[in-house]
């Protein structure tokens, strides 16, 4: 006999879907099947392509799009892909030099020899938020002394930061 709470009304159990997703999930639901469809790549590729690629040379570059041959029937032999890589100058022949390492990397993250080979094209590709950090806004006293109370309470460090910065943000935009 089941254990049952409010007045013998409802079972004990857990409904289904009532738990928090991570957004990156809920992200990759929606983007993974138009990434596919225009670009053939996967959400899983892009989010792991500096680990793929190695720091150096994932950072300067990134999968465009993975360009498949087209058979005529079910029946015609499987033939691996084209992978697009988009890279800054400096990364270009450094890239050309490693497509085979980076290719075997690509083909073992997917699990078979999908990628056959590695077209190349020039384009600033580095990401700039890393460079082009702005300033605090700033704020008066009184607003300061506010926000460090609301989120003083907070002992997680990094929580405490970007709410912080969040606050900072909100209360300058709004004068």
């Amino acid at each position: 006999m089941a254990l049952l709470l409010n007045g013998g009304k409802h079972p004990v159990a857990k409904k289904p879907g009532r738990y928090a997703r991570p957004v990156s999930e809920l992200v990759s639901d929606v983007l993974d099947p138009v990434l596919r469809r225009r670009a053939g790549i996967s959400m899983n590729l892009l989010q792991s392509w500096e680990e793929i690629a190695g720091e150096r040379l994932g950072s300067q570059s990134r999968p465009e799009k993975i360009d498949w041959p087209r058979r005529a029937h079910e029946d015609d032999p499987f033939e691996p892909a084209t992978l697009t890589i988009a890279c800054d100058g400096t990364a270009a022949l450094l890239l050309q030099h490693e497509t085979t390492e980076v290719m075997s990397r690509i083909n073992a993250f997917l699990g078979f020899a999908a990628i056959g080979r590695i077209k190349i094209i020039q384009k600033p590709v580095a990401d700039r938020s890393k460079h082009d950090k702005r300033p605090d806004p700033e704020l008066s006293g009184e607003e300061t002394s506010r926000l460090s109370r609301m989120v003083g309470d907070i002992e997680d460090e990094g929580l405490r930061v970007a709410l912080e910065q969040l606050g900072r943000s909100v209360l300058s935009s709004s004068k």
